[in-house]
Order: C-alpha cells, then sequence, then structure tokens
C-alpha cells in the first residue's frame, strides 16, 4: 500500500467553506480555503485514492446543510468519498448516497437510535463506517458536544458482528491541534475487531503518519496537509 491509499485528506465543509476545528470546537475554526469542490479536485489530481468529507453543519444541525457542495466534489473526484455529518435517519442516509458517495460515516444514530442506525445498515450493507469518537476516553455524540457513558471497545462491538464496514476512531482532544498521534488506543482496539479502522486526530507529520501504517488501514489527514506539513505534493 502507498501513502496516497493510506492518507486520507479530509475537507470539513462549514458555512461553504474549507475550514478545520481545533479539538473539535465548532467557534474555533479556521478557514483555508473558499471552495470545496477546488480542493477535491487538486486531491484527486494528485492521486488520492479516497476523501473524508464532513458537513459541519449538518452535524450540529442533524440534517445535511452542504448537500450542493457534496455533489461539486462528486464531479471533480475520481476515487472513493466517505461523509458524515448529521446523518440521523434513513432517508438522509439516502440523500448522501443519491449524491454518489461511496460511503457514510455515522457515530450519533449508532449509539442513540440503534434500531434506527440497523434499519441503514441492512439497507446499505458494507457501506456504512461507524464513527468511534472519543473524548476522554468516552464517545461524545451530536457534534461532539455530548459526552456519554460508553467506551470505544464497547460501542465496537456492539457492531461488530453486523454490516458495517469498519470504523472511524477520532480522538477528539487532538483533532485538529497537530499534536501529534498517540497510537496506544488504536491498538487496544484492534484487540477487540477485524473490521478495518480508520485513525483520526493528532497527525502533525509524515512521521505520525508511519506510526499508524502497521497498526490500522488508513489515516483521516486535515490540517497538517492544509498547513504544509505534509506537502502532499511530494508523496
Amino acid at each position: 500500500m502507498n501513502l496516497k491509499e493510506f492518507i486520507i485528506p479530509a475537507i470539513d465543509i462549514k458555512e461553504g467553506k474549507v475550514v478545520r476545528l481545533y479539538k473539535g470546537e465548532f467557534e474555533k475554526s479556521k478557514v483555508y480555503y473558499e471552495n470545496p469542490a477546488d480542493v477535491a479536485k487538486f486531491f484527486g489530481e494528485l492521486g488520492f485514492k479516497k476523501l473524508h468529507v464532513v458537513d459541519l453543519d449538518g452535524a450540529k444541525e442533524g440534517k445535511p446543510v452542504n448537500l450542493k457542495h457534496l455533489e461539486n466534489i462528486r464531479k471533480v473526484f475520481p476515487g472513493e468519498i466517505e461523509v458524515g455529518g448529521g446523518i440521523r435517519n434513513y432517508e438522509t442516509a439516502k440523500t448522501f448516497f443519491d449524491t454518489g458517495v461511496d460511503y457514510i460515516v455515522v457515530g450519533t444514530l449508532a449509539v442513540k437510535n440503534p434500531q434506527k442506525f440497523e434499519r441503514i445498515l441492512a439497507s446499505f450493507p458494507d457501506k456504512v463506517i461507524l464513527a468511534i469518537d472519543s473524548k476522554g476516553g468516552k464517545i461524545a455524540v451530536g457534534g461532539w458536544l455530548e459526552e456519554t457513558p460508553l467506551t470505544p471497545d464497547e460501542l465496537a462491538k456492539r457492531y461488530e458482528d453486523k454490516p458495517v464496514w469498519g470504523y472511524l476512531y477520532t480522538i477528539v482532544e487532538r483533532d485538529g491541534s497537530l499534536e501529534g498521534v498517540d497510537t496506544k488506543p488504536y491498538e487496544e482496539i484492534k484487540k477487540f475487531v477485524k473490521k478495518p479502522v480508520l485513525a483520526s486526530g493528532g497527525v502533525s507529520s509524515l512521521e505520525d503518519v508511519k506510526k499508524l501504517y502497521n497498526i490500522v488501514e488508513g489515516v483521516v489527514v486535515g490540517r497538517a496537509i492544509y498547513e504544509g506539513r505534509i506537502k502532499v505534493e511530494e508523496l
């Protein structure tokens, strides 16, 4: 596997612009680009195989807000697209799939309404990535604004035998911080699950990416790319 298959660039959309949040805090967002589709096209031209797109407004509102931008991204990016943010029912899941995305990322619904979540899994088997968002060692939901008593391991075990594609495991307190990755949570969860795990949160350099290389199946990278710490043109 080469690095352009392992690294999944993140395009987080807030108010129509490409931003990064700092540690999941909506009021601490930094705008990097005005047009998400331009960024997607750039990553496609560089040969990246997969994109991670988040509708941040959607995550907060609980329904899709930046659908138009997602449609534009689909037109210009030839690889696979996974999208998350505000998928709280079957209709929203279908709406996202109708735009032509390959996978959806769902977290809150899996915790708060397993029945509705399992309906989505039954309709789109192996097309749903379960979001495991860890804040202080516990699962956070609702755009990371609400904490639960569940641990990441408990949530993963609950769905390991269901038709989820795999897991996106984000360490919220490191997300967008450039603090570096902690490999321990990923090594730990790998003891319990056989499905693919994607890592997210804290990547600050190519060294961080390499640390994760033999532990997980992919890593979502945002700020480190946008701030030039990982020079994607040179990969």
